[in-house]
């Protein structure tokens, strides 16, 4: 018995230093942020302050295993909320920056950038809003964002009430927060939860298009923009005026999952598996 307790107690030790390293992490200067290679996944406000269901934890512990696999650098966005409160499996980002409502205030280097994490409409939206808008300034090349849904939270508020799963999405929301205390912290969705619900191609993509950062205020007429959704032909936002035009590309995937499984790892068919 009296060693059954040591273990446990030792356990509860080991418990307590994994939760401290990412309570007692350093906040890195944006000054400071130096982000090496052309990629780079940012993650958003991982917070249960806002996403107090979890439903996106296992998403962005994937999508940041995802990353590291491939030597991709992983930025953590906090806010001031409690570091406690951020959920994620992995303490140890390249950088923990502080950004109270998403905005970036350091250099975003890489032409491809994963997001995760995130309030969809509000600091994700900031986030990427202010990472085009450094982009447009750039010499032109292409430029791609990554959404991997299952490691987004939404709270469906560019949902419109003429659309036709409207009462669907209103109807699933109620149950999952049926309960809860009412408030901006407690009806949210993933992403991917959110696609279930609307369920018809036609219309994901018609709601993606709603969602997507306001490209259109930053980037030139000479940019094709175009939306891919799980590998499906792409659909072109904004044609450009030459023959090979610099592409803006918005790709939008289940999961990380979707692009670790062994045939996108080369062990099959990689026909069958969206580009990386």
């Amino acid at each position: 018995m009296f060693g059954r307790h040591i273990t446990f107690i030792t356990f509860l030790l080991f418990a307590s230093a994994g939760w401290a390293a990412c309570r007692q992490h350093d906040v890195t200067p944006p000054a400071q942020v130096k982000i090496n290679g052309d990629s780079v996944m940012i993650v958003v406000h991982q917070s249960s302050t806002y996403d107090a269901r979890f439903s996106t934890k296992r998403g962005v512990d994937e999508a940041v295993k995802f990353a590291k696999s491939r030597k991709i650098p992983v930025i953590y966005l906090q806010d001031d909320t409690p570091d406690e409160f951020y959920f994620m499996a992995d303490c140890h980002p390249d950088y923990w920056v502080f950004s109270q409502g998403g905005e970036i205030s350091f250099d975003v280097t890489p032409s491809h950038v994963y997001i995760v994490g995130g309030h969809l409409e509000l600091c994700m939206s900031a986030t990427l809003h202010d990472i085009l808008g450094q982009w447009a300034k750039r010499t032109p090349r292409n430029f791609t964002v990554t959404y991997f849904m299952d490691a987004i939270y939404s709270n469906g508020k560019m949902i419109d009430p003429a659309d036709p799963f409207y009462n669907d999405f209103s109807r699933f929301l109620g149950i999952v927060t049926y309960g809860r205390p009412g408030g901006e912290h407690w009806p949210k969705l993933s992403l991917l939860e959110t696609m279930g619900v609307i369920v018809r191609e036609d219309h994901q993509l018609d709601y993606i298009k709603q969602i997507l950062p306001r490209w259109d205020r930053t980037f030139p007429k000479t940019y094709r923009v175009d939306v891919e959704l799980n590998g499906s032909p792409r659909k072109v936002l904004q044609t450009a005026p030459t023959w090979r035009p610099p592409i803006l590309r918005f790709r939008f995937f289940d999961s990380a999952l979707s692009l670790s499984n062994p045939v996108c790892m080369g062990e099959g068919d990689s026909r069958m598996c969206p580009s990386q």
